[in-house]
């Protein structure tokens, strides 16, 4: 199944900065303590953007790991180089398409994590066979990705807009189901956690930020909602109308972001 996608950088890093902004509970301190990496793991991160996570077990395990992150964005990879040189962490960012094989031997990490990324590969099962290849005996994974119960107050307010039902969302789609079965059958046990974070707007304008940032024109997703600049901007203008109804009758925006946690060993 190939997955028509594309998103801008500049869109994945204002999203990461309101969650962090209007977020109640946060999602960093959920993975470390699920993980409880040790001291002395060898780190890989799947799909590392700007270097997010690999910064993470860095900093919690004061830089006694050998961690790795690999990505195809060369854009958000020389943001993660820059931020290692300003760190000093030696945290070691390369290129890595998770759609084709690993460039790493057999049995080498203690942990290979994803962050909201690899359940967009094209063949799970040969993705997932990769991450199980790589890692060692007893080592593990985990895939973080949308539930379908994922922000419904954006999506009701977008239908609402539109009067249209909302495009199937590759990752939240398909996440309790086939990601986790594909998952469940390359590995020896498999778990699903929940993580949730509601995020608070106490006006308007951040949450309209965010739903530039989800619904841009580069995001191939939403295509059959809008055909170019006149519709997009149609849209927008209508979905801001219900927020503010909505914000109106409420006092507040409330959207909760619902993760989920797959968390497998070899």
């Amino acid at each position: 199944m190939e997955i028509k996608y594309q998103e801008t950088s500049k869109d994945l890093l204002v999203r990461i900065d309101i969650h962090a902004k209007y977020g109640s509970a946060n999602i960093d301190v959920w993975t470390v303590n699920l993980l409880d990496p040790k001291p002395g793991f060898h780190i890989l991160d799947v799909g590392c953007g700007a270097g997010k996570q690999c910064f993470l077990y860095h900093d919690h395990l004061g830089g006694d790991a050998a961690i790795t992150g690999g990505d195809f964005n060369e854009e958000l990879l020389d943001k993660a180089r820059t931020e290692d040189k300003k760190r000093k962490t030696g945290i070691e960012f390369r290129f890595l398409d998770f759609n084709k094989t690993f460039p790493f031997e057999e049995n080498r990490f203690d942990l290979c994590t994803s962050a909201f990324a690899i359940y967009y590969a094209s063949d799970l099962d040969f993705t997932f066979g990769e991450t199980h290849r790589i890692l060692k005996p007893g080592g593990r994974l985990f895939v973080t990705g949308p539930l379908p119960e994922n922000k419904q107050m954006f999506y009701d307010i977008i239908r609402e807009a539109s009067g249209q039902e909302i495009p199937p969302m590759p990752g939240s789609s398909r996440f309790k189901g086939p990601i986790f079965q594909s998952i469940s059958n390359i590995f020896a046990k498999t778990e699903l956690h929940t993580f949730e974070n509601p995020l608070t707007f106490p006006e308007v304008k951040p949450f309209m930020e965010y739903v530039r940032a989800s619904l841009s024109e580069d995001r191939k997703l939403w295509t059959r909602m809008f055909n170019g600049q006149d519709e997009y901007e149609g849209l927008i203008a209508k979905i801001e109308a219900v927020a503010n109804s909505w914000f109106q009758r409420d006092g507040k925006l409330v959207m909760t972001k619902v993760v989920g946690g797959i968390l497998a060993a070899k």
